[in-house]
């Protein structure tokens, strides 16, 4: 196939794509977004239940506490174009933001599609060629270097420069179904260890299908592996027919593929953190001194929630029909040692169907951080979920996604002098 050395093909339209597209375009590079989809930004329509977390607009230290895996590597592209960046972009070009709790920035409309509809306006004015229902079957080399991608109906399209940005596994429904893997191990890249991440878990017994529906805010969970603790946070969680789900467990379950060896896994909820021990024995005392009288089970609406009694007098093994008064002191110990540590075991995570994201991917040791450019093939670039990058919850993935798609995008613009 004859080199183009001027044109980059981008495949893949979400996040990463559509960003390094635009870059690469701004820089004056001749842009072809290829996308297997019947439109561009698929997945930003589930993201943030449909409203689309851009980012976060934290500083940059916590940005980096937040990301799981990698946060080193992203170093260079973070600087390059950072959550600021990317709100001047998106407000520059029609979409415009709020901040909300936790420094979370969505669309002031709370559409997704407004997103999309930015990088389209871009996109356009500055002569980036989409092509939708365009699925990529394999990317050409000379042996050292891009000269193009092959499409799935057997049509070539030359290029001095590819960027792979395909996404994960997740969401397979969206279209990311590890086409960008595939592509990459055919080109001799290592692609890590890939799971489902920031997804549901599943626990043993049948506690939580008792709980199912039951929205617990403002409790504290410890994730732990033997003595060993791999994740505390605080928040909001949710309990379902097989185990526990919520923003406090999807952050969690990015850190349960991180164990190492078969131990268990077990996770403790604090109902109560804002009170030590001691105030929680004592706020106890006084609401079992202004219900002595009644039967335990009917004593505690002050305490839990009504869907939650049940669990908490059936875990303690107080004797439900017994009258306050004859509770001992050791009994209300246990009720407040349950309280602040409400155990639960880990059967699982939930499957990719159900993931926000992909833990794991091509190995950023295979990539050069500071371009984006793989270290194997001269002219082949990765940006986004495709690699071995996650972050947590609250618009850490997608900035990964901007942050690595732009630097993409900026750094294939020197390909036609390498080649």
């Amino acid at each position: 196939m004859k080199t183009d050395g001027n044109q980059a093909v981008v495949i893949g339209g979400g996040a990463a794509g559509m960003m390094a597209a635009a870059a690469a375009a701004e820089s004056g590079r001749s842009v072809i977004l290829l996308e297997k989809n019947e439109k561009l930004g698929k997945k930003l329509y589930i993201t943030g239940k449909g409203r689309c977390n851009v980012t976060n607009a934290c500083g940059r230290d916590k940005f980096f506490e937040n990301i799981v895996s990698n946060p080193k590597f992203l170093y260079s592209a973070f600087s390059t174009f950072d959550n600021k960046r990317l709100e001047m972009f998106l407000e520059n070009n029609g979409c415009h933001l709020k901040e909300e709790r936790g420094e979370r920035v969505f669309p002031a409309s709370d559409h997704a599609s407004d997103v999309t509809a930015a990088f389209e306006r871009f996109l356009k004015k500055n002569g980036v060629q989409v092509r939708l229902h365009s699925e990529v079957r394999e990317i050409e080399t000379d042996g050292d270097r891009i000269t193009g991608v092959t499409l799935a109906d057997g049509r070539k399209i030359p290029a001095g420069c590819v960027i792979v940005a395909t996404g994960g596994l997740s969401y397979p429904v969206t279209g990311s179904t590890g086409d960008g893997h595939r592509m990459a191990r055919t080109l001799g890249h290592k692609v890590t260890d890939c799971a489902p991440a920031l997804v549901s878990l599943e626990t043993e017994g049948d506690w939580c299908k008792k709980l199912q529906g039951l929205s617990l805010k403002n409790v504290s969970l410890t994730m732990s592996c033997g003595k060993k603790k791999l994740y505390q946070g605080f928040g909001e969680m949710l309990f379902t027919h097989y185990g526990v789900s919520g923003p406090l467990v999807l952050s969690a379950s990015s850190f349960y593929g991180k164990k190492k060896g078969p131990e268990a896994v077990s996770l403790t909820i604090d109902l109560k953190p804002a009170l030590s021990e001691e105030q929680l024995d004592k706020r106890i005392l006084r609401d079992f001194e202004e219900n002595r009288n009644r039967q335990f089970k009917n004593a505690l609406g002050g305490l839990y929630p009504a869907k939650l009694i049940s669990v908490m007098i059936e875990r303690s093994g107080i004797d439900p029909e017994k009258k306050v008064h004859e509770v001992t002191k050791q009994e209300r110990r246990r009720l407040a040692e349950l309280t602040k540590d409400f155990p639960l075991q880990v059967r699982g995570k939930r499957g990719f169907e159900e993931a926000v994201i992909t833990q794991g991917g091509v190995s950023v040791k295979e990539v050069n951080p500071s371009t984006m450019e793989s270290k194997l093939v001269r002219g082949l670039y990765f940006a986004g979920e495709v690699l071995d990058l996650d972050g947590l919850t609250g618009g850490f993935n997608l900035q990964i996604a901007w942050s690595t798609g732009y630097l993409a995008g900026k750094s294939c613009t020197a390909c036609e002098g390498k080649h």
